[in-house]
This record gives structure tokens, sequence and C-alpha cells, in this order.
């Protein structure tokens, strides 16, 4: 037989690349990884913006005037109005936000949020029980906005309140409803 016929090679085979030289296969490997890296990033960036979001937004708080001091009687609770915090061009009738204020003394008031912190449902005043009620499921508040009954977990939150100028402010916020 001749030598050269039983050769090592295959005749399909061939030599192999040399480091400078790249494959078919190799490209496609390494576009699988960066196009895999890419899609990685994509999904990643709003993760970690929504995650991070929270500690560079800003907070709308504005002191709202709701009435003049002499308007509120010592010891009743009285709902009052004000414009939302954060309010949009278009949201007309809905920038409009309202809290339950009690004046306490002749100089403390007290602002509790109207929604319910079960779902942010709101909560209306009932003077002859001296509670704050909750008609969607139950829940029922003591004049201090402590929890009294039902599935509500935490107290009505407060508003600051302040008086300048002979007016009772309220400093207003996002709308404070579950943890």
């Amino acid at each position: 037989m001749n030598e050269n016929t039983h050769s090592n090679t295959h005749p399909c085979q061939r030599p192999a690349p040399t480091p400078e030289e790249i494959t078919r296969r190799r490209f496609l490997e390494r576009l699988i990884l960066v196009a895999g890296g890419v899609g990685a990033l994509i999904l990643t960036a709003p993760v970690v913006g929504f995650i991070l979001a929270p500690f560079f937004a800003r907070k709308h708080e504005f002191w709202r005037s709701v009435g003049k001091v002499e308007s509120f009687k010592i010891g009743e609770t009285t709902a009052v109005q004000y414009e939302d915090a954060s309010p949009v061009s278009w949201a007309g009738v809905t920038a409009r936000s309202a809290a339950w204020l009690r004046r306490v003394d002749a100089d403390t008031f007290i602002a509790f949020s109207i929604n319910c912190t079960h779902l942010g449902c709101p909560v209306r005043w009932l003077a002859q029980a001296n509670l704050f009620m909750c008609p969607c499921h139950g829940g029922v508040y003591y004049q201090d906005g402590a929890v009294a009954a039902g599935p509500p977990p935490l107290p009505l939150p407060r508003y600051p309140v302040r008086v300048k100028n002979g007016d009772v402010q309220i400093e207003t916020s996002s709308i404070p409803i579950t943890n």
C-alpha cells in the first residue's frame, strides 16, 4: 500500500485553527454570551431602578390651610378638605383630599387621615359614639385613632398640625394606607 493513502487525517478534517483565527462555532459562542449579557442587563435595570427609586424620590409635603382657628370648636372633630400634596394638572376633583381635625384645647389640634389603614376606604366620625368607623370592612377606631376593632392593622395616621397667623394648617403628604 501506498504510504499516502493511510495517513492519520481524515480528508474532511481541517487543521486546528491558530489563536489568531476564529471558527464559526467560537464566534457564535461569543455572540450568544454577549447577547445573553445584554438581555440580562436589560431585565435587571428596571428591577434595580424599582429597588433604588424610593431612596431618591422627593416627598411632596406642603402645609395646607384648612380654616381659621375660631371656626373649630374645642372638643369637636370636623372633616376638613385641602388640595393633595402632589396633584397633577389633569387631576381635577381627585386632587382634593380630606382629613379629620379635632381641636383638643385652645392651642392644640390633632389631624387624622380620612383613610382606613386596612384598604384605604374613607372612615367617618360618629360623634355620638366617639368612634371612627370604616363602612367597607367594619374597621373601628377610638377617638385617638387607635384600632378598636376589625381588620385595620395600624392606627389612623396623623398629620402634623400648626397654627400660623390665625390659620390652622395641616402638613399634607401622599395618602397613607397600608404599610
